[in-house]
Formats: C-alpha cells, structure tokens, sequence
C-alpha cells in the first residue's frame, strides 16, 4: 500500500521534487470556494517570500523547531544563516524529503511531538498557528509550545484576521452566530487522485491571539501587519 495514499501534500512535495513539473494542490473549504497552491510555493526562494515571512525568518535565534516544514523552505534559510534547525511535519512525503535533504525532521503532529532538548524558537509560519484548529484550543496549542521552549525563548507565527470575508458593501458582518468562532475552518487537500482528510484550521486575529497568549506566559507583540496578515513574536516570561 502507498504509504503517501492520504498524504496530498507529501506527494506533491516528492514529485515536484523528481520532475519539476508543476501540478496545483487543491484546497477545499467548508466556507469558501475552492482554492489553489501552485506547487511551486512549497519550493520558493527566500527572495520569493512575502516580507512578513523574511521578517519572521530574520527573527529566529538559537535552536529552532519549524514547525509543518513542508518541503523545508524556511529549515534551509535557517540553516544557511548557521542556526541549528529541527523540522516536524505529520507528512509522511514530506518527512522523507526532509530526511532526504539533510534536515533533522520528526514525523509528528505538535500536539504529541516531544524532543531530548528544548528550543530557543518555534516558527510557525504560513498560518502555522492554525494547527490549533479552533479558537477554543489555542490555548493547549499555546501550552504546549510553552512546553516545548527555554526559558526566554520565543513563537513566531503569522495569521490572518478573515473579519473581512464576513464584511458587506456597508461594514456590516454576516456571521452564523451558532458558530464558536469565525476564523474556524475545515479543509480538505487534493493532489491529482488523492484527496486527505478533513481538518480544521484556526485563522485568528491578533486581539484574541494576544490575549490567550498573556494568560498561559507569554509577551507578545505585533511584528508587522499587511493588509489582515500580521507576524507575531511570543517571549516566554
């Protein structure tokens, strides 16, 4: 059995690898229409990067844990400026690319990751804060990177306030008041005929982020903003 069979990102990750040929992911959402990730993105340059995720690459310091590495873009760059760098990813494709490519790596979700050291920094970029799925577990995704840290070490991460998807002509917001939250989504991925699970993701604005953030330890500021996408850096106290 094909041990990337659920695994569309994996796969994509290793053939773009082999063949270089270009095949868009699809992303499916309980909300919106479908959308694309050109394969291409997961193998960018840092050159390539938007600026909040040179930002937030230039931020890093000490031993640095990425987490949902993907195709390792920002392990290399970490690497390159001579920081020691350690990946995990519940891809298993992508792990075997990682491995592959030199860089320490972890088949593993954050939830149950553990290690033999801590870290100075954990990077979360490309919405890697929305491994927390739902509002109302952000707080144990928070715990957890706590955990995870020395002390005085830091989170980066990025999100988006998506308050606008919701926004009519007049400032106005239509929003399903039985949900908890509005930056909860489910996603599924699709790579030509795989298609993985469905997952829920976390897009969260910066207030509640802050806030839950001061509760479990950390001090946080506001890096930079673009548009509704803003970077993120957590001290542990």
């Amino acid at each position: 059995m094909n041990k990337n069979a659920n695994d569309p990102i994996g796969q994509a990750i290793l053939d773009y690898s082999k063949n270089k040929k270009p095949f868009d992911i699809v992303v499916s959402s309980d909300i919106c229409e479908d959308d694309i990730i050109p394969i291409e993105v997961l193998f960018r340059s840092f050159k390539d990067m938007p600026d909040i995720e040179k930002k937030g690459l230039r931020l890093c310091r000490g031993n640095v844990l990425d987490v949902g590495a993907g195709a390792g873009i920002h392990c290399q760059e970490l690497i390159k400026n001579g920081l020691s760098v350690h990946a995990i990813d519940n891809s298993p494709g992508a792990i075997d690319y990682l491995k592959k490519s030199g860089i320490s790596s972890t088949l593993s979700s954050f939830e149950l990751f553990n290690y033999q050291t801590k870290f100075d920094t954990i990077l979360m970029l490309m919405n890697g804060i929305g491994i927390a799925g739902t509002l109302s577990n952000l707080e144990k995704t928070l715990v957890k990177a706590k955990s995870l840290l020395t002390k005085g070490g830091q989170l980066i991460c990025d999100s988006s306030d998506i308050r606008y998807l919701y926004e009519d002509e007049d400032g106005s917001l239509w929003m399903d008041l039985n949900a908890e939250y509005y930056g909860n989504f489910k996603f599924q991925m699709h790579y030509k005929q795989i298609s993985g699970p469905w997952f829920d993701w976390l897009y969260v604005d910066y207030d509640n982020l802050h806030k839950i953030a001061t509760q479990v330890g950390f001090k946080s500021v506001k890096v930079m903003e673009q548009d509704n996408h803003y970077l993120a850096q957590f001290t542990l106290l």
